[in-house]
């Protein structure tokens, strides 16, 4: 067994791990159908659906449907949790509609994007490999868990509270994360289909101050709803505050950031404007000096 298969089965041994783990402490308290937490129900959804679809991708050598799959995931999984939990309130309702709010936006994005350059250059050398492949979609399975965690864990709560003060500080922060992830990727979108720009990298609007702005509205949104989360968390619940940790995590140090710096250096390392860019605009969020 080489490396590569080693690496990819301690992957996916520990995304089921992990994920197992989070869904059994989000289970406590959850509601329930018959003796089923709801909560264990969405975490298991979380990973059938990626692994169910890995099947006819990895037979077309195919990512074209990846990104449309996570945004279903969660679809699916938000509206398992409203459908079967019980006396929701407007805590709930919000989180619910924030999460089908920004899967569906996103998930419509990428799917575009994917459709229209014809590939995603982050799978050219793993789809050709199944196993690792399959770590993919397993990993994307444990994203939607964890991001979603705190999202699920409010809508199944048995637990019900007036919103405070506290909710209205997540709910401020989403909309800030979730405008700039959107405004984000308008921006990108517009530069690359203008043929002025061919070849070239943005580096205007919100990616002036920050390298990947998409990914600060991204990590700032999911802040947000574990924020919204905090007052009606108890017991095993407050594992599911790992939700803006682990989106931090990962697209800081796996699939996301060193991923897209990597392929940057490839294409634009060496040339001046690029590098003085590099020097000059942080990796994510804006600071004194760049990271």
């Amino acid at each position: 067994m080489d490396d590569n298969a080693r690496s990819s089965i301690m992957g996916i041994t520990v995304a089921v791990v992990v994920g197992a783990l989070v869904t059994w402490a989000g289970s406590d308290g959850s509601a329930e159908i018959g003796s089923v937490p709801v909560f264990a129900l969405c975490g298991l959804l979380a990973f059938g659906i990626n692994w169910l679809v890995f099947i006819p991708s990895n037979a077309a050598k195919t990512e074209k449907y990846y990104d449309l799959t996570g945004s279903i995931t969660y679809l699916t999984v938000t509206l398992v949790a409203v459908a079967f939990s019980t006396e929701l309130d407007a805590r709930a309702v919000i989180v619910a509609l924030m999460v089908g709010a920004w899967a569906a936006r996103l998930g419509t994005f990428l799917f575009r994007r994917i459709s229209r350059d014809g590939r995603d250059g982050r799978f050219d050398e793993i789809k050709v490999n199944p196993l690792r492949f399959f770590m993919s979609w397993t990993i994307q399975g444990l994203w939607v868990l964890l991001t979603a965690a705190a999202a699920i864990a409010i809508v199944t709560s048995g637990e019900r509270q007036s919103l405070g003060w506290v909710a209205f500080i997540g709910i401020a922060i989403w909309l800030a994360g979730f405008s700039i992830e959107v405004m984000a990727d308008q921006q990108k979108s517009a530069f690359k289909q203008d043929p002025a720009n061919e070849g070239r990298f943005i580096s205007s609007g919100l990616w002036g101050w920050s390298r990947h702005p998409n990914y600060v509205g991204e990590i700032t949104l999911w802040t947000g709803i574990a924020i919204i989360a905090v007052p009606i968390l108890s017991g095993w619940r407050w594992a599911v505050l790992i939700s803006p940790v682990f989106v931090y995590l990962l697209l800081t140090r796996v699939s996301g950031i060193p991923m897209l710096e990597k392929r940057a250096d490839k294409r634009w390392g060496g040339e001046p404007a690029y590098e003085q860019y590099k020097a000059e605009t942080p990796v994510l969020f804006p600071g004194p000096s760049p990271q």
